[in-house]
């Protein structure tokens, strides 16, 4: 029997990354999705012997590319069992009045654009077959919002939105559909919001214990690893120190 795909996008770090290795070691065969190919390359390198692994180099926000790529998958990839629509980014931390219009197009692009694109790639396979699951990576910003993360949390919102009607729409189906919300997480997440400021973005993980990939990867294997009728449908996962998208016990 052929194993089972799971398909991740920005996988080159962080919680796509952690995705793609434990989902592996669950005998998972995996596409993986991303811009940076050398880092797409040494993923290959720390999958488990066996384990087949299928590199795709595109912006989820490039709707052409998505859909050539995505739309022209050999046959032996076309059976998508998951999909983890991981990709997404913050960029800059402004009040609404001072925002970088790129700054907002970028958020939304990626966040809310890139993840429909994807889906709609892959969907129609899961609708056709009437089984799969899709994890939607959202964000603690999805549910609450805080001073200057007004376009970050809208994209974040939709995401969250998004995901309650894509699992109304595909009940019929059979298709499990989840989102997770995870707060502080150490990533590259800072770095990019604050444009590579390496100093800003390391302070926003001092004095606690944020959560790491791993810990969101490890969430995501619990869920797909539910029986046929169990879906974790929506999960908040916040480190113990954070209480809330602006509370945060430092130096407890």
């Amino acid at each position: 029997m052929e194993r089972k795909i799971a398909l991740i996008t920005g996988a080159t770090s962080g919680i796509g990354k952690a995705c793609a290795l434990i989902l592996a070691k669950n005998g998972y065969d995996l596409i993986v999705t991303g811009r940076r190919k050398d880092r797409l390359e040494e993923l290959k390198k720390e999958v488990p012997s066996g384990i087949e692994i299928l590199p795709l180099t595109f912006d989820v926000r490039d709707k052409e590319a998505v859909f050539q790529i995505l739309g022209n998958l050999p046959d032996r990839w076309k059976n998508i069992d998951v999909l983890i629509n991981n990709a997404g980014n913050a960029h800059g931390l402004d009040p609404i009045q001072t925002g970088d219009t790129d700054d907002w197009d970028a958020m939304m692009d990626i966040n809310v654009k890139g993840l429909l694109y994807v889906s709609k790639a892959i969907i129609p396979g899961m609708t056709e077959r009437k089984s799969g699951t899709i994890i939607n990576i959202g964000s603690i910003a999805g549910k609450e919002v805080y001073p200057n993360g007004n376009v970050y949390c809208g994209s974040k919102h939709a995401v969250d939105a998004i995901t309650k009607g894509m699992r109304i729409d595909l009940n019929p189906f059979g298709i499990k559909v989840i989102g997770i919300h995870p707060g502080l997480v150490e990533t590259e997440f800072s770095l990019v919001r604050f444009k590579g400021d390496e100093e800003r973005a390391e302070k926003v993980y001092q004095g606690y214990e944020p959560l790491h990939a791993q810990d969101i990867a490890e969430i995501v294997e619990f869920c797909i690893n539910r029986p046929p009728h169990v879906v974790l449908a929506d999960l908040v996962v916040l480190p113990t120190a954070q209480a809330s998208a602006t509370l945060v016990n430092k130096n407890a």
